[in-house]
């Protein structure tokens, strides 16, 4: 059978939208890093290199073959499970920004949450492959699902890290969704969630307080409404073309950390709606081109894998924009590809690498062992 090739369109939407990334950083964090570690180019070059080794990964992540995760989906699940262990206790795992998500190693900090939620979505999509006609059933076809997701969620909240944890439960959601669940399970599930995420407000007062300053952030202007104010006051005056690139006047020191979640925000004060439209259009590429690979995938592995992709890539850059417009309150998730940080940047490339090798169509069948 004729081999397809590797979708070139794909490759190059990522790589170019991982640039700008790189280019935006330098652009939002120069003034801080000059500030915090007296070299404006600190930010620059660790997002450089990171670039670099996850696109030589994601090479070499595509010339593996995607039926390869069949076997290994367990081992990778249980060792994501053993980092998330080990990261939560003291004296192991690094505190940044509040949450205890982090190794460090060196100068670099890895986030083994970022990895979790490639490995859920590669053991939910080989158990919906092996257990497709149980699907419907709750007890055979979805409480093991959810019963190893919340327990995933669990270990991401005692982080704390809520806006990880929703991502990876979304894209498990999206997952079933696809899968032929009945609705009324989602009904059900809507219902709980909306419990659980009551009872999460109310164990942790901070969540309350960001809920109130995104209903009015001018309740605590400078405390935990600033950033959401700030946030708007980047992306207000850009117009069509911006301020022009490095002209951003929130960068310096207004708006906290702004080449990580709130990068969008530097994008549109200093390229205005000009860059607001690179980024979607790169954006839709990918998730088009996404889309594209797993409604031509040939084995339902394959179009699990592909669409949990996708359904990841999708849900974390939508919760992201819709922090920094205003939307929905301050969840911490970075813009994929886009902010810094290293983790991200990897996991990202990683499973672009997988859905590369999807794209090439190597394994008609393959029956697991």
């Amino acid at each position: 059978m004729k081999k397809s090739k590797l979708d070139l369109i794909l490759l190059f939407a990522v790589i170019m939208i991982s640039l700008f990334g790189v280019m935006m950083i330098y652009s939002s964090s120069s003034i801080w890093a000059e500030y915090k570690f007296n070299n404006p180019y600190k930010y620059l070059i660790t997002q450089s290199v990171f670039l670099v080794v996850g696109t030589i990964l994601m090479i070499i992540i595509s010339k593996i073959s995607y039926t390869y995760y069949l076997d290994k989906a367990n081992t990778l699940l249980f060792g994501c499970f053993v980092l998330l262990i080990l990261v939560i206790i003291p004296g192991i795992g690094t505190v940044r920004n509040g949450s205890r998500s982090w190794f460090g190693i060196g100068g670099f900090g890895i986030q083994p949450s970022e990895f979790m939620k490639l490995a859920m979505i590669v053991f939910v999509s080989k158990y919906l492959y092996k257990n497709n006609k149980d699907i419907k059933n709750i007890k055979k076809g979805i409480l093991p699902i959810l019963g190893v997701t919340l327990f995933a969620f669990g270990l991401i909240m005692l982080q704390p890290d809520f806006g990880t944890g929703v991502i990876l439960v979304m894209s498990i959601i999206g997952l079933l969704f696809i899968s032929g669940v009945n609705m009324k399970f989602f009904l059900i599930l809507g219902i709980f969630g909306v419990i659980g995420a009551t009872l999460l407000i109310i164990i942790a007062p901070y969540r309350f307080q960001r809920i109130l300053s995104f209903l009015n952030p001018w309740l605590d202007p400078l405390g935990t409404g600033f950033q959401a104010i700030q946030s708007l006051f980047a992306i207000g005056p850009g117009g069509l073309l911006g301020l022009g690139l490095g002209n951003s006047i929130q960068k310096h020191f207004y708006l906290p950390e702004p080449q990580t979640d709130f990068i969008f925000s530097i994008i549109s004060e200093e390229l205005g709606f000009l860059g607001i439209i690179i980024v979607s259009a790169l954006f839709l590429t990918i998730i088009y081109r996404g889309i594209k690979i797993s409604l031509n995938s040939r084995d339902l592995f394959s179009k699990y894998l592909s669409f949990g992709i996708i359904f990841q890539i999708s849900f974390q850059a939508l919760l992201n924009l819709m922090v920094v417009v205003g939307l929905i309150p301050i969840t911490g998730v970075t813009l994929p590809f886009l902010s810094y940080g290293g983790s991200s940047l990897l996991s990202y490339m990683l499973i672009v690498g997988i859905l590369l090798n999807i794209s090439l169509k190597k394994s008609t069948t393959y029956k697991y062992r």
